[in-house]
């Protein structure tokens, strides 16, 4: 960036331009060879906006870098006197400055800060010189000064004029003063060791009271800027009588050095004149002949006793010394001059200050130790040891500080982060001074920690188990998985399904997002009484994590299923219209109380209770002659059948399970009493309504020549098993007691060991009569098989046998183990084996 200034040069003046030009010049040569400081200058009083200089390309940024390296400024002084251009990182200016504001006298006025560009990190220092354009122009603290000379004043002396304020610097600055012409005065301009300019009027001739007894003249002061530019002071002398000696001060300069932080109202020091007169001419006032605005703001003096006392707050950072000058005036008319320098002295009353620029926020908890978080400016407005700075981080963090420059240090990590054990971090830094006594200060950052996908979802339970009693509702809920990911946002969103095909996938579904299990069908316990799945569980990262837990469903039984009878069988009428068989007992009219008449036979497809059995007889022509064993279903007389009691007899039994509501079933059961067959024969051809037709007598004929057949046949065949069993089981039928079905022979389910069939009993039919189709089931692989001898034993009908009853037991508590199954054709349960004699 090249600096053309274009300031004349007039003697020292010039030589000061000169000096300014070069400053502004060198810096952006010297950028060339160091990179990582950067230096501009400009005039001061530039519009906003206005071109400071191509920061972007200075540190090597093309535009399209622009967006990924984020250039930006971090730190600089209060006001924020710069900002960078969006589209081309040019540094601009951001509001007015005014470079007496800024700098005062100090020259040359330079303003510093510091860029950042990310990616990679780089730290770039920038001055900016500020260049004094002739914006001021020199001022007079009084527009009206009065003079008082004696007469008697001679010719040669010199009278001390309020000097003029220039807050230009350079050529621009106050380069002389001019008096109008007067044959009694002059102008001397005296300059002092540090350069400035001060005028004295010069008495050229006597002064005569008597004829001219004031004088007016006016003073000029002119700037060397471009326009010049100039300010005036009006001069009133007034002549008086003599007074031949002036006051004399005790110190021609006094310098003082005050603490800032003296107390308003304190005394900061004393002048003091002498005046050889006496009288009024030997009385001696004080006061500030030319000072600073801020100065009289900030002290006063005695007029009588010469105490100058502070007025206002002294602060070393604002304004580090005061001039002034001070009159001692007699009572005469004659004055003297004394100069004070007043130097302000530092104390640590400024706390360090931070900026604290965040780089990295919210960080990824998968972050490499060292990588920038943020950038903390430091300053100190104090100076020396007072304005040495040392930052810390409160607490055991898993960051630390890096010092990047003499006023800047990074944020940096540590050592690994982890979301799940803390998802955010309050960091403290604390800047504190090497003053006596230290000063601190502190900055905080919130700094959120972002989630990675680092941890799998986790089930509460490794296996779940639910209870479903069949006969549910489609769609009807099972139970709620739940698995837990520590992870945040999509990383711990949990989605849910069934993992696999397996053979129980049809029977339920889960909901993706609740893990809600729902039954997909109706269960049915006597189909399958468990099943198990697995569900899986998938997180929403990038890759996804997932657990699988397993679900086992426990179907429960109800009592949907009525009691079956199976003996005796009802009748159905022929296909053709013909009258179908109903099966009789024939009970001699001689049996006693106890004889057994028959037994009947139920099942239940329920489990456990709802499949207990209970028998009891509703309707009998003789109420008082049958009753049914409760739990066995067998059917006795309860007393001696007499001569008086009915041929015929029609029992119904009804037959209830123990489920709630208990479900019932009716069994008829027709009794013949007679003696022999053939008595009982005339019976059993005779129809409850009007007479049978030619083909109904017929069939009957048939029906019972068959029965009586064979129930020869069969008497001849339980003499020879009787037999059989006192000397033993046979060979053939030893076959049996190892498993006396096949594996497609008929059994019974595991079902009737519940109590749906307690004990063996005497079982008939009527000739030509089979078991209605479909009574017969295939039995479960785990049925143990039943000897031979149970198979076949039994008592002969028509001889009591109280021993055969099952009793007033309670079937056995035990429904079995409930087993996982696979769907299978419906079955039906089969008749289990037992002694039969059909008529």
């Amino acid at each position: 960036m090249e600096i053309r200034p274009t300031a004349r040069s007039r003697g020292a003046a010039g030589r000061v331009a000169l000096l300014v030009e070069l400053l502004a010049v060198l810096p952006p040569l010297c950028c060339r060879a160091a990179p990582e400081r950067l230096r501009y200058a400009i005039p001061e009083e530039l519009s906003r906006g206005s071109l400071v200089g191509p920061l972007a390309r200075d540190v090597g940024l093309s535009p399209a870098e622009m967006p990924v390296r984020r250039l930006r400024i971090v730190s600089g002084d209060e006001k924020q006197y710069f900002s960078l251009g969006a589209d081309n990182g040019n540094l601009l200016v951001n509001e007015r400055i005014d470079r007496e504001g800024i700098c005062g006298d100090v020259s040359p006025c330079v303003l510093s800060l510091e860029v950042v560009v990310e990616n990679l990190f780089n730290i770039y220092h920038v001055s900016v010189a500020i260049q004094d354009i002739n914006d001021n122009a020199p001022h007079f603290d009084r527009e009206f000064v009065a003079i008082e000379m004696i007469e008697s004043t001679p010719p040669g002396t010199r009278f001390p004029l309020d000097s003029s304020r220039d807050p230009d610097i350079g050529a621009n600055s106050l380069q002389n003063y001019q008096l109008t012409p007067s044959p009694l005065f002059s102008l001397v301009v005296k300059e002092s060791p540090d350069g400035r300019k001060h005028a004295e009027l010069l008495l050229e001739k006597n002064l005569d009271r008597e004829k001219q007894r004031n004088h007016q003249l006016i003073l000029t002061a002119v700037d060397g800027g471009d326009p010049v530019r100039s300010g005036t002071a009006q001069i009133k002398i007034d002549v008086t009588d003599a007074n031949d000696n002036p006051p004399l001060f005790t110190k021609e300069i006094y310098k003082i050095r005050l603490l800032e932080n003296l107390p308003e109202g304190s005394l900061a020091f004393q002048v003091k004149a002498t005046d050889s007169d006496e009288g009024t001419n030997a009385d001696i006032t004080y006061c500030f002949s030319h000072i600073a605005n801020s100065a009289r703001q900030t002290f006063s003096l005695d007029p009588k006793t010469g105490d100058v006392k502070i007025t206002g707050p002294l602060d070393y950072e604002d304004v580090k010394y005061y001039e002034a000058t001070v009159e001692g005036k007699d009572g005469g008319g004659l004055s003297a001059h004394a100069k004070v320098h007043i130097d302000i002295i530092d104390v640590n009353d400024n706390a360090p200050s931070l900026t604290l620029l965040p780089i990295l926020n919210p960080v990824p908890e998968d972050s490499v130790p060292s990588t920038v978080i943020a950038v903390i400016n430091v300053r100190d407005r104090d100076s020396g040891d007072n304005g040495e700075v040392t930052c810390n981080i409160d607490g055991d963090l898993p960051f630390r500080l890096a010092e990047s420059s003499e006023n800047t240090y990074k944020l940096v990590i540590e050592s690994s982060l982890d979301r799940e054990k803390i998802s955010a971090y309050n960091i403290t830094i604390t800047a504190r001074d090497h003053g006596s006594p230290a000063l601190s200060s502190r900055a905080a950052l919130a700094l959120e920690v972002s989630d990675v996908n680092d941890n799998a979802p986790v089930f509460e339970e490794a296996a779940y188990s639910a209870y479903v009693a069949e006969n549910n509702e489609a769609g009807a809920p099972v139970l709620r998985v739940h698995a837990r990911d520590a992870d945040a946002g999509a990383n711990g969103r949990v989605s849910y399904w069934l993992a696999g095909e397996g053979a129980a996938a049809p029977y339920v579904s889960v909901e993706a997002r609740s893990g809600a299990v729902y039954a997909q069908r109706s269960f049915d316990y006597e189909q399958c009484r468990e099943f198990a799945v697995a569900v899986r569980a998938q997180d929403g990262g990038a890759p996804a994590r997932s657990a699988t837990a397993t679900v086992r469903v426990f179907v429960l039984d109800r009592n949907d299923n009525a009691p079956r009878v199976l003996w005796p069988a009802a009748a159905s009428g022929a296909a053709s219209g013909g009258a179908g068989a109903v099966p009789f007992e024939v009970v001699p009219r001689s049996a006693e109380a106890g004889y057994l008449v028959a037994k009947v036979v139920a099942v239940d497809a329920d489990a456990g209770r709802n499949a207990w059995l209970s028998y009891e007889l509703v309707q009998a022509l003789e109420p008082g002659l049958f009753r049914v064993g409760l739990h066995s279903g067998e059917v006795r007389t309860a007393r001696a059948v007499s001569e008086r009691d009915a041929a015929k007899q029609r029992l119904v039994a009804v037959v209830k399970d123990h489920g709630q509501p208990a479900l019932s079933a009716t069994a008829t059961l027709h009794v013949v009493l007679a003696e022999s067959l053939q008595e009982a024969l005339p019976e059993l051809s005779e129809q409850p309504a009007a007479a049978a037709s030619p083909a109904e007598l017929q069939f009957s004929l048939v029906l019972a020549l068959a029965l009586l057949s064979a129930l020869f046949l069969l008497s001849v065949a339980l003499a020879v098993l009787s037999r059989l069993r006192r000397a033993g089981p046979p060979a053939v039928l030893r076959c049996l007691d190892a498993q006396r079905f096949s594996s497609a022979g008929p059994a019974v389910p595991a079902d009737f060991c519940e109590g749906t069939l307690p004990s063996s009993y005497n079982l008939r039919v009527a000739p030509g009569r089979a078991v209605a189709e479909g009574a017969w089931l295939l039995p479960p692989a785990r049925l143990p098989s039943l000897a031979a001898e149970d198979l076949l034993s039994g008592e002969p009908s028509g001889k009591p046998s109280p021993s055969s009853s099952a009793g007033p037991g309670e079937p056995s508590d035990d429904p079995g183990a409930p087993q996982v199954c696979k769907p299978t054709a419906s079955s039906e349960p089969l008749l289990t084996s037992h002694e039969c004699t059909r008529f």
